[in-house]
């Protein structure tokens, strides 16, 4: 017999292997407890210990405990064996390392700020089907950010409001149009119509353009129902579907990846819901843990932030992004999508910031244009291409009446 005991998971010596999976958490220790006394119950709990010592024949067991093998101020490393994982299963995972220890009463709080996969790991996942390739293999953004936008307000057009936003943004030189997170299949703007209508809209800006466009319809729903979503998107030719990952969960991710992939449709991913997670600096799970978590499971696109120049709270959207397009065991990269406030007044610090590798997506900061969303749109295909040319905004401006307009209203202010 051997016993199990909270001492068993410290182990300030040990080395991690090539095979763990390591988690980098920020905690803070109960009232009475030691950082060491309070990390070994994080690694207990969350692979094969429980609060009472136990008793186990050495031969009926698998051992499969996590080690706390580093302590660094408030910041502690827990090592998982391999073996621990379900192959495939980011549910299973997830309820190891960010489950009942998220609620421990050894922790005032606990938050999952990195995670370091092994190749035994990731080679249960698919990760993206396309990656940053659509802006080449589905549109024609080539070397430019591939731009996007979304109807506004967001929800409660009709079908035909809809659509004629989408045509004029797409005619006014944008890439994709994009539902929001909360539009899906209302009866103000039913899912089948606006697809078929939407996708027609952008056969006739093909057209009238010589580029290619498309549409981010949002199929978010009960898995089952996504699934015959993604089937029409196919049926009617579209190339791209969008989920809302946080809220339809990582099980339905996986599912529609499946799915999307005998369609040979890219998924871009929407972040509602990250910040019950991430935004409390000490609790929680970090939007780049969430990150790797989508590019995993196969996303081609992922919102990551606006490096502070947009309207909403954001984490290290840079380094974030560089984990999203770096090499992982030969896993496709994920195609960054800078949202949420944005404007053509910003676009030169943005791709400053981020480089050029994302997809720049303007809501209000193409629609809320004096002269409307065709001017809007062409504003902001103006203000990346003054980008890409090393040209300042104020000087393309002098001869682009769009752009001008455009910072006489915003300037190179960030919307609160």
């Amino acid at each position: 017999m051997t016993g199990i005991e909270y001492d068993d998971f410290l182990d300030l010596e040990y080395d991690s292997s090539a095979t763990d999976l390591v988690c980098e958490f920020t905690i803070e220790p109960a009232e009475g407890l030691s950082l060491e006394a309070a990390a070994s119950r994080v690694a207990s709990e969350s692979s094969n210990g429980t609060w009472a010592a136990l008793h186990v024949d050495e031969a009926e067991l698998t051992d499969l405990g996590a080690v706390a093998c580093g302590i660094d101020g408030g910041e502690i490393t827990v090592a998982y064996p391999t073996e621990l994982f379900e192959a495939g299963s980011m549910p299973q995972i997830l309820s190891c390392i960010a489950g009942n220890i998220m609620g421990m009463k050894a922790v005032d709080s606990i938050r999952l700020e990195d995670c370091h996969w092994p190749e035994s790991i990731v080679e249960g996942f698919p990760g993206p089907q396309f990656g940053p390739s659509v802006a080449h293999e589905k549109l024609d953004a080539d070397d430019r950010p591939v731009l996007a936008t979304v109807p506004k307000p967001k929800v409660g057009l009709s079908t035909d409001a809809h659509v004629q936003v989408g045509e004029d943004a797409w005619l006014g030189g944008v890439d994709l149009l994009k539902d929001d997170e909360n539009l899906t299949d209302q009866d103000f703007n039913p899912f089948e119509d606006r697809l078929a209508d939407s996708l027609a809209a952008r056969d006739r800006a093909q057209e009238q353009t010589g580029e290619r466009k498309d549409y981010l319809v949002n199929v978010t729903a009960e898995t089952e129902e996504m699934l015959e979503r993604v089937d029409l998107v196919a049926e009617h030719g579209g190339g791209f579907v969008m989920v809302d990952v946080i809220t339809c969960g990582w099980s339905a991710v996986q599912t529609v990846r499946e799915r999307a992939e005998t369609h040979d449709l890219a998924i871009h991913a929407h972040r509602a819901m990250h910040a019950a997670f991430d935004r409390l600096d000490h609790h929680g799970v970090s939007m780049r843990v969430l990150a790797q978590i989508a590019r995993l499971c196969g996303v081609d696109h992922l919102h990551t932030g606006t490096a502070g120049l947009g309207k909403l709270e954001n984490e290290d959207t840079p380094g974030i992004n560089e984990w999203l397009t770096s090499d992982l065991y030969g896993l496709n990269p994920v195609l960054p999508v800078a949202s949420g406030g944005l404007h053509p007044g910003v676009v030169d610090q943005l791709l400053d910031a981020l480089g050029t590798d994302i997809i720049v997506q303007a809501g209000g900061g193409i629609h809320g244009h004096p002269d409307g969303t065709h001017a809007g749109a062409k504003a902001l295909r103006q203000s990346v291409d003054a980008s890409l040319e090393g040209v300042s905004l104020e000087a393309y401006a002098d001869d682009h009446e769009e752009l001008a307009t455009a910072l006489e209203k915003w300037g190179a202010e960030t919307p609160r």
